[in-house]
């Protein structure tokens, strides 16, 4: 199920740090995204984080940390987020529509940036849920092309629904004109995408973890072993899929970095999960 809302009149700003939505997409009962206004001095790089919220019963604002899925280019920001019928946010958030305000606390941060990693040849973006969010933002960026020859999108989720999102953004990319002009015709052969499900059937099954250790993933799209030489990743998602991501990386002999400390591989600890 989708649902588009065109952008209303904006009123005038009484929150704290406020900003207005523009736009609301419901992609289904349990996701939707949501674009707002963005503050004329908020700079960020493409892959971080800020924390958002609207005021609790109490008066005091309930505010989570998200990942931006617009790129830094862009005029608005994007967010995707999950629908928590109890949760103490997202239970009002998945309501909100154009020309409401959200509370946005334009200081951004976050472990999902290019200057976190190495240089390498191929840079794979490994996301359950949600997580693909950061990655959004990452796939739009022309910097990411810049540095990598050829970028893979890992995205898990429960069933094929969970994953339109994401596949409508790839779609998108591969057809953009500007990244054409670019790079060339073979731009769409340099953005591998690899969505799989582990409740529903769909074309690719399993999780990432298994797809990656038993090299299906490679088998699947005809590319060579994974190296520290050459390879680097980021990981987004739940705790326990971050855990078993990075177990894994380290197996290939790929190291973790952070932005003080440039690595082969990137883990983003702030993920909205389950109960926001």
């Amino acid at each position: 199920m989708t649902l588009d809302l065109p952008v209303t009149e904006a009123p005038a700003k009484t929150l704290p740090d406020a900003q207005t939505v523009t736009a609301v997409k419901h992609w289904s009962d349990s996701l939707f995204s949501f674009r707002v206004t963005r503050p004329a001095s908020l700079r960020f790089r493409s892959g971080e984080f800020v924390m958002i919220g609207l005021p609790g019963d109490n008066g005091k604002p309930i505010l989570r940390a998200y990942s931006i899925a617009s790129p830094n280019w862009d005029d608005e920001l994007e967010f995707y987020s999950i629908k928590v019928p109890d949760g103490p946010l997202t239970s009002r958030l998945q309501h909100i529509k154009p020309g409401d305000q959200i509370i946005l606390r334009p200081k951004p941060v976050g472990t999902l940036v290019l200057d976190a990693l190495l240089p390498g040849k191929r840079l794979w973006f490994l996301a359950t849920g949600t997580g693909i969010a950061p990655f959004a933002s990452l796939m739009r960026d022309p910097e990411t092309y810049e540095r990598y020859e050829q970028v893979v999108m890992m995205h898990t989720c429960r069933t094929a629904e969970e994953l339109v999102y994401g596949a409508e953004l790839v779609d998108n990319l591969r057809h953009d004109p500007l990244l054409g002009e670019l790079y060339g015709e073979d731009f769409a052969k340099r953005l591998l995408y690899y969505p799989t499900t582990t409740r529903e059937p769909s074309p690719f099954m399993g999780r990432i973890t298994d797809n990656l250790t038993s090299g299906k993933v490679l088998a699947d799209l005809n590319l060579p072993p994974i190296s520290p030489d050459t390879d680097r990743a980021m990981i987004c998602g739940s705790l326990a899929f971050n855990v078993d991501v990075k177990a894994v990386l380290e197996g290939f002999g790929l190291h973790e970095g952070a932005n003080s400390e440039p690595r082969e591989f990137v883990v983003e600890k702030a993920f909205v999960g389950e109960g926001v």
